[in-house]
């Protein structure tokens, strides 16, 4: 099985640039500089908890856009899970593909669950908040799905 690595993100420095696969082909996080980056990793589309997440942010999205940020879903699954994912629930914004965990490996948030006894490796509920300059300004693990779309706008707010 594969092993857990240790993030390479820190609150107050500069993000790694790492790339990620959307609906528009290979993108880097420098390709958002100038706005701040709401970078959410999700386990899976189509979950309860996923759903409710991703409905919260598509929700509050006109807030973020009004405040500058642009939010960015992260998961394992597919381009084409992600297309159902944004038609059956209207989500405005971008789902980005990440098939090897790479960046979820970066961010450190790519861990080893136990469900029903089983073991797996998949993505641990994690927010980050990078702003138009690159820093990561927070960060949530281990994120509980109520009231966390409100916290993200506080730290949003703060930094417009």
């Amino acid at each position: 099985m594969p092993q857990e690595t240790e993030h390479v993100v820190e609150v107050g420095k500069p993000c790694p640039d790492v790339a990620l696969t959307t609906d528009s082909g290979t993108m880097r996080l420098s390709d958002w500089r100038g706005r701040t980056l709401v970078l959410y990793f999700y386990p899976r589309d189509m979950t309860p908890g996923c759903t409710t997440e991703a409905c919260d942010f598509r929700d509050h999205y006109a807030e973020f856009q009004r405040l500058g940020a642009t939010v960015i879903g992260v998961s394992t699954d597919s381009l084409q899970s992600h297309a159902r994912f944004i038609a059956k629930h209207q989500l405005p914004f971008v789902l980005a593909s990440d098939p090897d965990a790479e960046a979820a490996r970066t961010f450190g948030v790519y861990k080893e669950k136990v469900l029903y006894g089983k073991r797996s490796m998949g993505i641990e509920r994690s927010t980050f908040v990078i702003d138009a300059d690159g820093i990561l300004r927070a960060e949530f693990r281990k994120v509980k799905v109520a009231e966390h779309v409100a916290q993200v706008l506080d730290v949003v707010r703060s930094l417009a």
